[in-house]
C-alpha cells in the first residue's frame, strides 16, 4: 500500500511518500509545497492544491493521512491553517482518497514514543524507521510521520476508498 502524508500549512505544505507491505515501511519520496505570502489568499490555497494535485499524479497513493489542526491561542493562525488543511482535503478526496486523520500528539506518540516530541526528534525517528530517507525539511518530515501513523493505524482494511463508493 502507498501512503501520501501531509502536514498542512499555507506558507509550507509537507507531504511524504511511503509504501507499506507486510508490515515493512519503505521512504517512495518527500517534499514542499509553497505559496507565496505576496499573494492573495485565494490563488494561495489554489497554488497548494495543483502542487499536491501534481503530487498525487505522479505517485499515484492508495490512500492519505493528514494532520488534524490543532487550536492555538492565535485564532487568525488558526483559521489560515484551516483552510490550507481544507484544500488539501478537498485535493486528497478529488484524486479518490481514503484519508486518515491523525492529532499531532498521536503521530508523535506513534514514531517518537513521546506525544510532545521536538521536531529534531520527529526528524530523527522519521530517519530510523525509513532507511535512506532525507526529508526536505521540517514540514516533510512531520508528513512522513503522519504516514507512519496511517500504516499502524488506518491501511486499506479500515475502510473503503472514495472511488469504490462512486464518490
Amino acid at each position: 500500500m502507498r501512503i501520501l502524508g501531509i502536514d498542512p500549512g499555507l506558507r509550507t505544505l509537507g507531504w511524504g511518500v511511503i509504501e507499506s507491505r507486510n508490515g515493512r515501511l519503505s521512504h517512495v519520496a518527500n517534499g514542499l509545497c509553497k505559496s507565496l505570502a505576496s499573494e492573495d489568499l485565494a490563488l494561495r490555497l489554489l497554488s497548494l492544491h495543483r502542487q499536491l494535485a501534481e503530487v498525487i499524479a505522479k505517485f499515484l497513493p492508495d490512500e492519505a493521512a493528514i494532520e488534524q489542526t490543532f487550536v492555538n491561542k492565535d485564532g487568525v493562525a488558526t483559521l489560515k491553517l484551516g483552510q490550507a488543511r481544507g484544500a488539501a482535503l478537498l485535493t486528497l478526496a478529488q484524486g479518490g482518497l481514503r484519508i486518515g486523520e491523525y492529532a499531532p500528539n498521536k503521530v508523535k506518540k506513534t514514531v517518537v514514543g513521546v506525544g510532545h516530541a521536538a521536531k529534531e526528534q520527529v526528524i530523527h525517528m522519521v530517519k530510523l524507521q525509513l532507511p535512506g530517507c532525507d526529508p526536505a525539511g521540517p514540514d516533510a518530515a512531520d508528513a512522513l510521520a503522519i504516514a507512519i501513523c496511517h500504516a499502524y493505524y488506518g491501511g486499506s482494511q479500515a475502510g473503503m476508498r472514495l472511488r469504490e463508493v462512486g464518490a
